[in-house]
């Protein structure tokens, strides 16, 4: 489209998460020392939430390329309204074998894996992405598998990222264990208009271009029709 007449090596305000884009604001690093916290002190849960198209995605593809080769990560992205039982989605998300399978015999072989990672010193994190679609039926199932925990040994982190509604479904009184499992938890808020300045000529340098490409009233303009949301910047600032 646009590159070689800006001199850019790739598009600058793509809409698809891309951790090399990453740009940590105060509320990104917030979070991220949020989730380090977590999986440091073996949290069971750990509750991440945003507005849409605030970069909690992005953030998580960035988590992802940092942790180092002790932890076994699971990722459930595609989640629904009408998600079915989640164990075979778990174990999917570890490449353990699902089909053919009832639940007793998911339950054993996910246990077994659990043991077997633990036995070899590493970490097992289940990370829930758009998590608000899961019903409190499902996210009671995530709950009650977090029982294979035992009090000394915490074989399964569980962290659960979503849309600001997840948090009312977690506050309903069907789900106050899993509430009460919560130990880590961070709500990113929009960026500030000097955030806003700061990412914008990040992502131009990143793309290889000029960070005075945008002008300070035009950076100013996008942030205050955008509210401060990093995917709706992106969209101003690509068109």
């Amino acid at each position: 489209m646009y590159e070689a007449f800006y001199g850019f090596r790739e598009r600058p305000f793509t809409l698809s998460p891309d951790p090399r884009f990453m740009y940590l604001a105060p509320p990104h690093r917030r979070a991220l020392t949020v989730i380090e916290y977590a999986l440091a002190s073996e949290a069971p849960f750990c509750l991440i939430s945003g507005e849409v198209g605030c970069g909690k995605t992005t953030l998580l593809r960035y988590l992802l390329s940092t942790l180092s080769a002790n932890y076994s990560v699971g990722l459930i992205s595609n989640t629904s309204s009408d998600f079915g039982p989640i164990l075979p989605w778990i174990s999917n998300a570890f490449g353990l074998e699902h089909r053919h399978h009832d639940a007793v015999s998911l339950h054993q072989q996910f246990t077994d894996f659990l043991i077997a990672e633990y036995a070899k010193g590493h970490k097992v994190v289940l990370i829930v992405d758009e998590a608000q679609n899961l019903s409190a039926a499902r996210l009671e199932e995530l709950r009650v598998l977090s029982n294979i925990n035992s009090d000394k040994h915490l074989v399964l982190q569980t962290m659960l990222v979503g849309q600001p509604e997840l948090r009312d479904t977690i506050r309903s009184p069907q789900l106050r264990q899993l509430a009460q499992r919560i130990v880590a938890d961070h709500h990113i808020e929009p960026l500030t208009l000097d955030d806003a300045r700061i990412y914008v000529r990040h992502r131009l340098r990143r793309a290889g271009g000029k960070v005075s490409l945008f002008s300070n009233s035009a950076i100013q303009l996008a942030y205050q029709h955008s509210g401060g949301i990093p995917r709706l910047i992106n969209q101003y600032c690509e068109r």
